[in-house]
């Protein structure tokens, strides 16, 4: 694979650079674009092994403290805009890449079925011969990034005010980062393919199973009693095709608050205490980036979905114009990998009219 064409994707023509050639001598690892300086003006990475190690080369803009200022501020903003995506990890459905930056697919299988079992008295007679089939399949994955500028005046002032770092433009970027990768689970990017491989998210996803909306909910006639049978049809679909639970119930922001009505006249459950209460089914939550009456159904398994995660949501540092611009990267490289097996069976449902 030539890394020098992942780094020119990423950081717009500069491959030839020391961006490149940092990131090259340090075997892709992106701590190598976040150095860190001491006060006595030695630069510092932390490197594969997860240790500080120094380096001459380099010359830092950042200080130890104000990059933990700069992540922290990322971090929180990126995890308040990840509903789906945290809701996977909190499960352990994560599957993590190593130095994703070195990675530009996942190969994967996907697997058939057996026959079912035998039975007799003696287990001598010879049963059916059977085995497993297994397709090859491919995954990209890109890098979501977002970039801003501090520039070295402001850097300076607000040293020489004792001011910690303002860092309104990182949480921004950390924002359109998280909000685009929310985007991708659940809508999809279809249009992005790339190494025979295509993004798939909840509602794009052509092995999901789908399920007719009975009436909009947020309608007059969108009653408790409506939309229990329409949660129940999606969760029999989906133990129809062999996936039991448990599932998340992911519904557009213009039923939410339909899901706080009651669930009938006088009733003291709401309709969202009344789906929770449906077997299996360990919570409805509203999800952004899901359109208008559209309403998901996932079973929270590995084999139905999970988070390939090459590189967390990270921010990152170079300089031009002489050092005068600090540039920097919020970047992730965060996707769903959404799977059936070879008979279509999935435990993704999709309800819509």
């Amino acid at each position: 694979m030539d890394h020098s064409v992942l780094i020119d994707t990423i950081f717009k023509g500069q491959a030839s650079g020391p961006v490149a050639a940092r990131l090259l001598a340090n075997g892709m690892n992106v701590n190598a674009l976040r150095l860190w300086k001491e006060p006595d003006g030695r630069s510092f990475i932390t490197n594969a092994a997860g240790k500080a190690e120094h380096i001459i080369t380099a010359n830092a803009t950042l200080q130890k403290d104000e990059w933990k200022h700069l992540d922290d501020a990322v971090v929180q903003i990126a995890r308040q805009r990840l509903v789906g995506v945290n809701d996977l990890r909190s499960r352990g459905l994560v599957y993590d890449i190593p130095n994703g930056l070195g990675a530009m697919i996942l190969e994967y299988e996907d697997v058939g079925d057996m026959g079912s079992a035998e039975i007799n008295m003696d287990a001598v007679t010879r049963g059916r011969s059977d085995r497993l089939e297994f397709d090859l399949n491919y995954l990209p994955l890109p890098v979501v990034h977002k970039d801003f500028q501090i520039n070295s005046r402001v850097l300076a002032a607000s040293r020489n005010r004792g001011m910690p770092l303002d860092v309104a433009q990182a949480q921004f970027a950390a924002r359109k980062v998280a909000e685009k990768v929310e985007e991708i689970l659940f809508t999809g990017a279809s249009s992005y393919a790339f190494g025979g491989g295509t993004l798939f998210g909840y509602m794009d996803f052509t092995h999901k199973n789908d399920v007719t909306l009975s009436i909009n909910w947020d309608d007059s006639g969108g009653t408790g009693a409506v939309i229990l049978a329409d949660v129940l049809a999606m969760k029999q679909a989906s133990i129809d095709d062999q996936h039991f639970g448990p599932w998340i119930l992911y519904v557009p922001t213009n039923y939410d608050a339909t899901m706080d009505d009651d669930f009938k006249a006088n009733s003291d459950l709401t309709i969202r205490d009344r789906l929770k209460q449906i077997g299996g089914i360990e919570d409805v939550k509203a999800a952004d980036y899901l359109t208008d009456d559209n309403v998901i159904l996932v079973e929270m398994q590995a084999d139905t979905v999970r988070m390939v995660q090459g590189l967390d949501v990270t921010t990152v540092e170079w300089q031009t114009e002489g050092g005068m611009i600090f540039h920097f990267k919020v970047m992730a490289i965060l996707v769903p990998q959404l799977r059936a097996d070879q008979g279509d069976k999935c435990g993704i449902i999709h309800l819509a009219a």
